[in-house]
Parts: C-alpha cells; sequence; structure tokens
C-alpha cells in the first residue's frame, strides 16, 4: 500500500500556457458530435457524446509528460472540455470564467498542457445548460483521464473503470417527487431535475456485460459520479471495498466498507476481494434507483442464476474516517468565510437562484489571492441542499467537517451537507484565474460560482 503524499506534493508548481502549440498529430483526438446510444432494451437516447461513444475514450497520460489533445466540436453549439482535477494553465483547464476558449461549431480547438498529478481524474464539458437539459453535463460528454504516476494505488489483479450517469431529465417539483428518488434529500421548494434511467459505463443494470471475475482476485475499480446533479450511494452485497484513494489521491487512512457515498464529481478508487462466489448487482441502495438502471452485474466464473442483491445496513457517510485524525500542522495564512443559501426563483425561472455571501454570479467578488500562500476556505452551507463543491487547477486538504478536526484527506471536490460546516485548505502555487463551484449542473447554472484570483 502507498503512503499518502505529503500536503506539498500534492500540490504541483504553477504550469504556464504555451506561447506556440506543438505542431504535429495530437496525442489522442476528440469529437464532440451527436449520437444515439442504446443503454438498454428498447431504450436509445439522443445526446452528444464524445467519439460517439459513452462513457467517451479512455485517455491515459503519463505525469509529467507533455501531452496535446485536438477536440473537435461537431455539434451546433459551441462548448469546451474541462481536464477536471488536474492543475494546468487557466487557458487550457476549460472553463470560459477562467479565460479557457470556447470551441465554436465546426471547429478544433488543441489543448495542450503537462499532466499532474497522477491519479483517477477525469473530463467532460463545462458548458452551461440553464433550462435546456440536452445540454452541458446532462449529456453524455465526460470520460475517464487516468495519470500514471510512479506508484499504484494498491496491488491488484484487475482494474475496471465504472462511470455513473442519469438520463431522460425532465423538471420535476423537488420536494414532492425527490425526497423519493434522490440520495440528495432536498428540503427547498421550487423546480429541480429528475431522470427516467441511470447507466453504470452506458448501460442500464442488466442490459451490458457483466463484471467477470474469479474467487481471489482482487480488484481495483474506479468509480466516477459523473450524474449532472444526482449524488448515489453505492453497494456490492457479501463483498466490501477497501478505498484507496479518493478523487485520485491517496487516502492516508486505507478503510475498508460495505458502501460508497460519491457525490456529483467525485471519484473513489477501491480495492474488492472476489471472495464471495455468485452473481451478485453493485448498485445502488435505493430501489428505485435500481429501477431505473443504476446497477452493474458481477458474475464470477463459473457461476450463473439471477443476479442478487441484499439491502446494506444504513450508514451516515463519514469522510473523517478515511483522514489523520489530528488537525492540520500548518495554519493557514487567511482565511475565507463563503455562506452560501438559495434565493428562490428570480425573474420568473424555474429554478432557485443560489448566493455566495448573498451574491450570485456573476456579480460575485472574487478571492483574492497571493502566490504560495495557504488559504482557508469555511463553506457554511446554509440551505437544505447537498452541495459537491469542486476547486479548479488545485487540491485542497479537508480540515473540518462540523466539529471534527483531521488532516491528510487530499480532495478536489467536497460534497456539503445541509446546514453543514466544511472547511478546507489549499496553497495558492498556481497563478491565474481558479473557479469555484458547486458541481450540481443547476447550481452552477444559477449563480453558484466564484473565481479566485491571484495578486500579481
Amino acid at each position: 500500500m502507498l503512503a499518502s503524499k505529503s500536503f506539498d506534493a500534492a500540490f504541483p508548481s504553477s504550469l504556464k500556457p504555451r506561447n506556440v502549440l506543438p505542431s504535429g498529430n495530437a496525442d489522442y483526438t476528440i469529437h464532440i458530435e451527436p449520437c444515439t446510444v442504446e443503454i438498454g432494451p428498447g431504450v436509445t437516447i439522443k445526446t452528444l457524446a464524445y467519439n460517439g461513444q459513452v462513457p467517451g475514450p479512455l485517455l491515459r497520460l503519463r505525469e509529467g509528460v507533455p501531452a496535446t489533445i485536438d477536440v473537435t466540436n461537431a455539434s451546433e453549439s459551441p462548448d469546451l472540455v474541462h481536464w477536471h482535477g488536474l492543475a494546468i494553465d487557466s487557458l487550457n483547464d476549460g472553463a470560459m470564467e477562467e479565460g479557457s476558449p470556447m470551441i465554436a461549431a465546426g471547429k478544433t480547438q488543441r489543448y495542450a498542457f503537462t499532466p499532474k498529478p497522477s491519479g483517477t481524474r477525469w473530463y467532460h464539458t463545462h458548458a452551461t445548460a440553464y433550462d435546456d437539459l440536452s445540454k452541458g453535463t446532462y449529456t453524455g460528454q465526460f470520460g475517464f483521464l487516468l495519470i500514471d504516476g510512479r506508484e499504484q494505488p494498491a496491488r491488484y489483479d484487475q482494474e475496471i473503470n465504472l462511470a455513473i450517469h442519469h438520463w431522460g431529465p425532465s423538471f420535476v417539483p423537488m420536494v414532492e417527487t425527490m425526497r423519493d428518488q434522490s440520495s440528495n434529500m432536498p428540503l427547498t421548494t421550487g423546480s429541480d431535475v429528475g431522470y427516467k434511467y441511470a447507466t453504470i459505463q452506458g448501460h442500464m443494470l442488466g442490459a451490458g456485460e457483466p463484471i467477470r471475475v474469479k474467487r481471489g482476485q482482487r480488484v481495483l475499480m474506479r468509480l466516477l459520479n459523473a450524474s449532472a446533479t444526482e449524488n448515489v450511494v453505492l453497494a456490492l452485497p457479501g463483498h466490501t471495498f477497501k478505498v484507496v484513494a479518493m478523487d485520485g489521491n491517496p487516502v492516508p487512512n486505507p478503510k475498508t466498507v460495505e458502501v460508497l457515498s460519491l457525490a456529483v464529481a467525485e471519484r473513489v478508487d477501491a480495492i474488492v476481494e472476489m471472495n464471495s462466489p455468485g452473481v451478485w448487482v453493485l448498485g445502488s441502495v435505493l430501489s428505485k434507483e435500481r429501477e431505473m438502471g443504476l446497477g452493474i452485474v458481477v458474475e464470477y466464473a463459473g457461476k450463473g442464476g439471477a443476479p442478487v442483491w441484499r439491502d446494506p445496513e444504513p450508514i451516515d457517510w463519514d469522510y473523517t474516517q478515511f483522514a489523520n485524525a489530528a488537525a492540520p500542522s500548518v495554519k493557514p495564512d487567511e482565511t475565507f468565510v463563503l455562506t452560501f443559501r438559495d434565493n428562490g426563483p428570480k425573474h420568473g425561472a424555474k429554478f432557485d437562484t443560489w448566493t455566495i455571501n448573498n451574491k450570485s454570479w456573476p456579480d460575485v467578488d472574487p478571492l483574492i489571492v497571493q502566490p504560495g500562500k495557504r488559504y482557508r476556505l469555511v463553506f457554511r452551507n446554509g440551505s437544505g441542499d447537498q452541495h459537491p463543491i469542486h476547486l479548479h487547477r488545485h487540491t485542497f486538504e479537508v480540515a473540518r467537517i462540523g466539529k471534527k478536526q483531521f488532516s491528510g484527506l487530499m480532495k478536489d471536490v467536497i460534497n456539503v451537507m445541509p446546514l453543514e460546516t466544511v472547511e478546507v485548505d489549499f496553497i495558492a502555487n498556481n497563478p491565474g484565474d481558479t473557479l469555484m463551484h458547486c458541481h450540481q449542473q443547476l447550481h452552477m447554472d444559477y449563480g453558484f460560482m466564484q473565481l479566485i484570483k491571484y495578486s500579481s
């Protein structure tokens, strides 16, 4: 098992944008294009995807080795690709709020960067959708981006990548419908987004090929929640997950659990020891979500029959179990307190407007930081929704949840529960405009974003 990275090692130095892009063929070529995918028997989805497949092609790069990726936009609307979890420059990061260029319909953009840090990253559209549920992360524009380093997260016999997504979005009353169907458990009023279907690796439960394993194998499962708005809770009856990395970063305290919780955009690397022969369902702990398709069959060699599901014991997900018990040894140089609230539907909109310290994007004041200093962000959730908060171009150390202090847990997304306070630290060592936002598409589109700017 790998030791966790030190705090400084997890934050690589600034990567400068290239003035002249490399010539010649790119390492990868991606087309944003309309396609029709069959996610289940007789269930087809018309969407936008990468290279006509869902998930998009697996991209595998070497840490520290310069890479080029050509992206051609064969859709009808401007779009762009965000390389989630990488410490790259603002120009190549893929967020227009940071200055990344949009790719016009019919045009090609070359992204050129040196991938850091190693681990399970991913790539996805960063386009806004507002009330058009055929755009943004409601589409099939997502894929795994694996950055190979010198070390592996753990010893394993087989690796499997599993991306979760929800399909068939529509507007629904938040309280009346979503309490029964969602792991988000919203408490606010207004409209939200509900779904007809859910998939793992582009197929509904039972529709795609099963995960084929042998007794005694150690399987590394990389799980990604690529949903636009839905948090998920997963289990595999008869088995446990040894969590070795979160958001691609090794955890300081690998822990074995029966249930995994993944907020929107989170990743978990877990070792599953195959010691319970049979045919099982790896899927959502919510029966309605499994009926929507959120699951995949795990089949041992030589075993047959109907896949088995058993409800796990209810749990409260606890990030702190994967961290060091001590508080961070280094104190922040400055603290920013950020309070999130919903402000109700505005100007006839169907959705709530979201505020940070009572202001909504683009009218939110930027946070000003100085290179090399350590900053604490205090996330105060004054709403009844969960918020998976993502910080671009940096990794942060989670320092406190509620009254619990701890250290060593490095992430780029943290799920802040209703009425909860979470504190994270990051080092300002990657100059350039940096976006911070709730990764739920609906919240981000309706005001839940803020820029961090470096002082000169």
